[in-house]
């Protein structure tokens, strides 16, 4: 495996942190970014305390500006990078309660934002024999056919799933956020559970499908492929620490992703190193 650059959006703490400490075990050089700079500065310094090789760089994924500078800066610096980990994101909804008051947030983050981060890097992602490769952290909450958390629409929700643009997911959140505003998406027939989270990452998953068909025409030695995963309910700030899993363990699939030798699967949505359906 010759990958040596990795980039790991929202790596400061939590599972972006053990992913940034994981690629960094396997003699990556590994650029954690975080929105706060002493958060990232400190979150660096101690994985330099344990010999790996981590450069910290601020970024604000909903901020175009934060991601021009930084990607001039990766150019600059390094020509180009071999790995990118999507994992900065945000949720609002803690236990059972199911608030959609930060919803613009929460969209424009996790589903905007890690977008316009993808399409800012690719232009910087090495050739290689193996490919480059981008991981989407994501959640089962976005599955699009799950039995209990899912689009009421039937037709929307095969838009989705066979998706030809991505101005159909760019639209429904919108579509979304406007009913947000004038508080009919109660009855709008969206997820029940986690609303904005479970659209967000919904988003993130049908745009993994998209980008996967887009980048399977570059020719070969020019491949990049992009997967999603869902790293399970991982105990961390970002679930109250409710969750169940700890974060080495929610870092272990889009480690193993970004790392999987011979792999040319792209599209996909894995969970505990297994294919998942959408």
């Amino acid at each position: 495996m010759d990958y040596t650059l990795a980039v790991v959006t929202g790596g400061n703490r939590g599972i972006g942190f053990e992913i940034t400490r994981q690629l960094a075990l396997h003699g990556l050089t590994v650029i954690l970014t975080s929105r706060d700079i002493i958060a990232g500065e400190e979150a660096t310094k101690i994985l330099l305390e344990q010999g790996l090789k981590v450069v910290f760089h601020q970024l604000d994924i909903v901020d175009r500006e934060s991601i021009d500078l930084f990607c001039a800066w990766v150019k600059e610096k390094y020509g180009g990078i071999d790995i990118l980990i999507n994992n900065a994101g945000v949720s609002y909804n803690t236990g059972s309660e199911n608030s959609v008051e930060c919803a613009e947030k929460v969209i424009n983050t996790n589903y905007f934002g890690t977008k316009n981060m993808t399409k800012a890097l690719i232009p910087l992602m090495r050739s290689s024999d193996e490919g480059a490769r981008v991981v989407m952290v994501s959640s089962r909450l976005g599955r699009l056919n799950g039995r209990r958390n899912r689009i009421a629409d039937v037709d929307l929700r095969q838009q989705l799933e066979d998706v030809e643009s991505e101005d159909i997911i760019d639209t429904t959140m919108s579509k979304f956020l406007e009913q947000v505003k004038d508080g009919s998406w109660i009855t709008g027939g969206w997820p029940q559970n986690n609303t904005d989270y479970s659209l967000s990452k919904l988003a993130v998953n049908a745009y993994t499908r998209l980008m996967a068909r887009t980048l399977s025409e570059r020719p070969e030695g020019q491949k990049i492929y992009i997967n999603c995963c869902c790293p399970g309910w991982v105990k961390t700030a970002m679930t109250g620490w409710a969750g169940l899993t700890p974060p080495d363990e929610g870092a272990d699939t889009p480690v193993w992703l970004a790392l999987l030798s011979g792999q040319s699967t792209s599209g996909k949505f894995f969970a505990e190193r297994r294919e998942i359906n959408f």
